[in-house]
């Protein structure tokens, strides 16, 4: 995190029911140590007994616990990060915006392309170049995910967290309000366990400290993504270049890519609601870039489930979800890295809030009010908006036919990208914003009857 990002004010008091190891909390104070990333909170009220400090289990090393394990540990928590497979590597398109760069501080050796160019092509083969309005110093980091999950993994790790190497296997709940959570886990063919006061379910789509605590369920999609090394001469064409694909051959609910990486391409497609095929839409978007990757060899194959939408319960009891186990994934674009490591960090913030630098107990009006309320309020409205334009957009090949020829507006990318890249919502001008709900409902026209000449060809 960039230093000032990272410097905490809080200016409230917390008051909550005496329990068998504390008084009645009295006002709280805060203070700021010299180093402005560690928050140092003061408080009258007892500390837990024995004088120890408030233990943390993290389930999951991507972005989301790494980023909540670390910022945990810098917190005074005792941190565990349980990781089952540290060199493992997510199915996953690696695109991260540019304020992420800067604000948890990943240093540039480790992006393997800057992406300034785009592509967005449409079921009729419509290209758009979707990137002209990006400024002189703005660009889509392009990473691999094994890259930069080792890389925050080992920053937790420097700060203070322990990592255990090991399959978390289930989650065994407390019999009382301040008793402890055992996480149990298999090490090198070895059952264990932890006793922790708090949890925080890192570990993905499928997430088991999700099921340990009921959180409901939800929709999920499968991506499926090929690497592949092309030769030099194809390789160039897409050193800078991000290539998009909408149509019924590529996905009946989502979009395909082409990404860059270091010295191959990411090419996969995604979906919901036709899963069992999701080959058959590989197969769709390898047709349609073929040219391109002619010559290619295919040096990996990766499937993941990605959740679609938040789940019913992210916080219960001294648990809480973040990431992909929480369900944040945006709709439309799919993003979720980012997402993924600010939940983390804004969960393991609450937590140090909430403890006071990890002396006293938690429960789950903390975890509410610290974190979920917080989360909710600066970006529940992104996941619904995106979920809207998804289900206009990416219905039917018409409405992707709209879509794409809408992104060619200058004023519909500009937009798109400063929302995108800096995680703000975009200033527009009222004027341009009429002009382009007009030009919307003219193109969702006009591709209507592109639709049905298109039929009406086949036939």
């Amino acid at each position: 995190m960039a230093t000032t990002a990272s410097q905490i004010h809080c200016f409230h008091s917390l008051h909550h029911k005496s329990s068998s190891i504390f008084t009645s909390r009295k006002t709280v104070k805060y203070s700021r140590s010299s180093s402005s990333s560690i928050i140092i909170c003061k408080s009258s009220k007892n500390n837990l007994s024995g004088g120890r400090k408030l233990r943390a289990a993290v389930i999951g090393g991507g972005p989301a616990g790494s980023s909540a394990a670390e910022a945990l540990a810098r917190g005074g928590i005792e941190t565990y990060l349980i990781e089952r497979s540290p060199s493992g590597a997510k199915p996953c398109g690696g695109a991260i915006p540019l304020c992420m760069l800067d604000e948890f501080s990943i240093p540039l050796e480790l992006i393997d392309r800057k992406v300034t160019q785009m592509k967005i092509i449409s079921p009729s083969n419509l290209t758009v170049d979707f990137g002209k309005t990006l400024k002189s110093h703005e660009y889509i980091a392009m990473i691999r995910r094994e890259v930069l999950d080792s890389f925050l993994r080992s920053r937790a790790e420097s700060n203070g967290t322990n990592i255990i190497n090991a399959l978390f296997t289930h989650l065994e709940l407390p019999d009382s309000p301040n008793s402890p959570y055992t996480v149990h886990y298999n090490s090198n063919g070895s059952k264990e366990s932890i006793s922790v006061d708090v949890v925080v379910g890192a570990d993905g789509a499928n997430s088991r400290v999700a099921k340990s605590i009921d959180a409901g369920n939800y929709s999920y999609a499968i991506a499926f993504q090929e690497r592949i090394r092309l030769p030099d001469d194809k390789m160039k064409y897409y050193e800078n270049l991000a290539e998009m694909y909408v149509g019924n051959d590529i996905s009946p609910d989502f979009y395909g890519w082409v990404f860059p990486k270091c010295d191959h391409v990411a090419v996969g497609t995604g979906t919901v609601c036709s899963k069992p095929d999701i080959k058959l839409y590989q197969s769709g978007v390898r047709e349609r870039c073929k040219e391109k990757i002619h010559g290619g060899k295919v040096i990996k194959v990766e499937a993941h489930p990605i959740p679609e939408h938040p789940r019913p319960r992210r916080v219960r009891g001294r648990v809480a979800l973040v990431g992909d186990s929480a369900g944040y994934v945006t709709k439309c674009s799919g993003e979720g890295i980012y997402f993924a490591a600010k939940s983390g960090r804004m969960c393991g913030e609450a937590i140090v809030r909430a403890s006071m630098n990890g002396v006293q107990m938690i429960d789950e009006k903390d975890l509410r009010r610290e974190y979920l309320k917080k989360w909710d309020s600066q970006y529940i409205n992104t996941f619904r908006f995106l979920d809207i334009l998804q289900k206009v957009f990416y219905g039917n090949n018409a409405a992707r036919e709209c879509l794409v020829e809408i992104c060619g507006c200058d004023y519909v990318q500009r937009m798109t990208f400063e929302s995108y890249l800096y995680k703000k919502l975009a200033r527009g001008n009222p004027w341009e914003d009429v002009k382009m709900v007009v030009n919307t409902v003219g193109s969702l026209i006009r591709s209507n009857i592109i639709k049905e000449e298109m039929e009406r060809l086949r036939v």
